[in-house]
C-alpha cells in the first residue's frame, strides 16, 4: 500500500520499553520530548504518553513503558523522523526494546485536545486482516471514582476476548486522560468484543447515563506495518 497516496496521512504508535535504571530519565522524557517534537517537520499531531500495567486502563503505572503517537502529513516525513531525528533516536539508546505501528485511519469520531486528529480516507478502506482501535477520553473529575470502580471489570473482558492480538493503557495523564489501543486478528472480533461483551456494554451505559467523559474519541485503523519488538516479540505480524 502507498501511503503518501492516502489523503488521511499516515498514524504511527511507537511504544519503547526503557532499560533497567531509565526511570527517571523516563519521566523526565514526558515534559522534554513533547517540546522536540513540535519542531519536527510534516508531525501534525503528536502525544507522548505513560502506560499503565496490564492490557488497558489501569491505575498502576509501568514507569518502564511509553507510547509515542504521531499523525504525519505524509509517509516520507515519518520515515525521515525515525531514520534522522536526533532527540528520537536518543530515546532509542535507552530502550530495552521498541516497536512502531503504522495505521491508516478508516474512520473517527469525537474530539482529541478539541480537534479529530485522523481524518478518514475519501473513500472507504477495506481489510480482511487486522484491524486497530484507539479510544481517549478526558474523564468528569465528579466521575473518577465510578469510572475507575467499572475499570478492573472492562479490562478483564479485554483480557478474556477472541481474537484480540495486543493491547495497552496509556495517557497524557493517565488517571484523567486515558488512552486504549488495541489490534484485532478481524474487524469481527473488535465487533463482537465491542457490542457483545456484557461488561464493555456496560461501562458504554453508565458512561452515557452518567456524563462521565467531558470530551473522548474513538478511531479505527488499517495497521499496514510494524516493526520491532514488545514484550519481547512483534504481536502483529503483516
Amino acid at each position: 500500500m502507498n501511503l503518501n497516496s492516502s489523503p488521511a496521512g499516515i498514524t504511527t504508535l511507537t511504544i519503547f520499553g526503557l532499560k533497567p535504571g531509565n526511570l527517571r530519565w523516563g519521566l523526565a522524557q514526558m515534559g522534554l520530548m513533547p517540546k522536540e517534537l513540535m519542531k519536527v517537520q510534516g508531525l501534525k499531531f503528536h502525544k507522548m504518553m505513560g502506560s499503565g500495567q496490564g492490557l488497558g486502563f489501569s491505575l498502576k503505572p509501568d514507569f518502564f513503558r511509553y507510547g509515542l503517537l504521531c499523525v504525519w502529513h505524509d509517509e516520507a516525513s515519518a520515515q525521515a523522523f525515525f531514520a534522522e531525528n536526533l532527540p528520537f533516536l536518543e530515546y532509542t539508546t535507552h530502550t530495552s526494546e521498541l516497536w512502531t505501528t503504522w495505521l491508516q485511519p478508516i474512520q473517527a469520531h469525537g474530539l482529541w485536545d478539541g480537534v479529530n486528529p485522523f481524518p478518514s480516507a475519501d473513500k472507504p478502506v477495506k481489510s480482511d486482516g487486522p484491524v486497530a482501535a484507539l479510544t481517549r477520553a478526558t474523564i468528569r473529575w465528579q466521575a473518577l471514582p465510578s469510572f475507575w470502580r467499572h475499570v478492573p471489570y472492562t479490562s478483564r473482558a479485554l483480557a478474556d476476548a477472541s481474537g484480540r492480538l495486543c493491547s495497552i493503557g496509556l495517557g497524557e495523564l493517565p488517571f484523567v486522560r486515558p488512552v486504549t489501543f488495541s489490534i484485532w486478528e478481524n474487524t469481527e472480533a473488535l465487533k463482537k468484543y465491542a457490542y457483545q461483551n456484557k461488561h464493555h456494554q456496560e461501562a458504554i451505559k453508565r458512561t452515557r447515563q452518567q456524563n462521565w467523559f467531558k470530551e473522548d474519541l474513538f478511531a479505527r485503523f488499517v495497521p499496514v506495518k510494524t516493526e520491532g519488538l514488545w514484550n519481547g516479540c512483534n504481536p502483529v505480524v503483516l
